[in-house]
């Protein structure tokens, strides 16, 4: 449901929606790792109670209701449910030696709950403005924990890695029409399908629309000047933590250019990285300033 791009191929553990944040890789340093693993199983399980199996609306958001009710009994050194133990004994630890901003975990099941609803309800997003307030819990949160795990908390860093970070989800909201609309997910938001006069019709697989192609061309646009907003980040984190980062931001890029090529049609059509992109990201990443 919440998610940056896909198949970005980096050492990274995949969060489905979260696939371009650095999740464990072997860029990571080492001490680190259990404590990013233990976010990235937090928010996979999340996600696949909001999002996996049959299980009805009213189900979904109790269950979400019970997996909060749970970080919070943790994070108050009080006893879990038992139902997610390989979930929440890792996450305990983790909390009690990184002093973990639990609101920032809390954000992110606000998050998968909103999507629930919203899929639910067929609702969609009134604004743009709408839509990147929506980003601030599903996307922001991660990139605000690993700058925690790593010690930095400058208010600029904070604003790139927001940049960054809503970049990843809005570009992975551009890179996934074909795939989110006949779920009956519509991130495009009423505002700026009005705006380019684009109907529902005009975003399903077999469409040519020039008024979609508008609409997908601005967005990806957007994004990637919101990327590359956020970017110098990546130049200013030392060490293994900052190539990390470089070649997130070169992945989020790299789907653009896919979704570039595509002539931005990606109601037809999902564009994905593979291993052959590897090579430019790497390339771009060293030449990053």
């Amino acid at each position: 449901m919440n998610k940056p791009p896909a198949n970005t191929p980096t050492a990274s553990i995949p969060v489905d929606h979260y696939e371009n944040f650095p999740v464990a890789s072997w860029l990571c340093p080492p001490r680190l790792r259990p404590a990013i693993a233990a976010i990235y199983h937090f928010a996979r399980t999340a996600d696949d109670l909001a999002d996996e199996g049959d299980a009805s609306v009213a189900q979904r958001l109790d269950a979400l209701a019970q997996y909060r009710a749970d970080l919070l009994a943790i994070a108050g050194e009080q006893a879990h449910s038992s139902q997610w133990p390989q979930v929440f004994e890792p996450l305990r630890e983790v909390l009690r030696t990184f002093k973990l901003p639990v609101p920032l975990l809390a954000d992110l099941l606000d998050a998968f709950a909103q999507d629930v609803r919203y899929t639910a309800a067929q609702r969609r997003y009134r604004d743009d403005a709408e839509l990147l307030d929506y980003c601030t819990r599903s996307a922001n949160p991660v990139g605000r924990l690993l700058l925690h795990l790593y010690g930095i908390s400058d208010d600029l860093s904070l604003a790139q890695s927001d940049q960054i970070c809503s970049a990843l989800q809005l570009i992975n909201f551009w890179q996934d029409v074909s795939t989110d609309v006949p779920r009956g997910r519509w991130y495009p938001s009423v505002q700026a399908m009005a705006a380019h006069g684009v109907q529902d019709a005009d975003l399903q697989p077999g469409s040519h629309s020039d008024s979609a192609t508008r609409l997908i061309t601005a967005y990806a646009q957007s994004a990637r000047a919101l990327m590359q907003a956020g970017a110098p980040l990546a130049c200013r984190i030392p060490g293994r933590a900052g190539w990390e980062l470089r070649l997130v931001v070169q992945g989020g890029l790299r789907i653009l250019d896919k979704i570039e090529a595509l002539n931005f049609a990606t109601w037809r059509n999902r564009p994905k990285l593979t291993a052959w992109d590897m090579p430019v990201m790497l390339w771009r990443a060293l030449w990053m300033r």
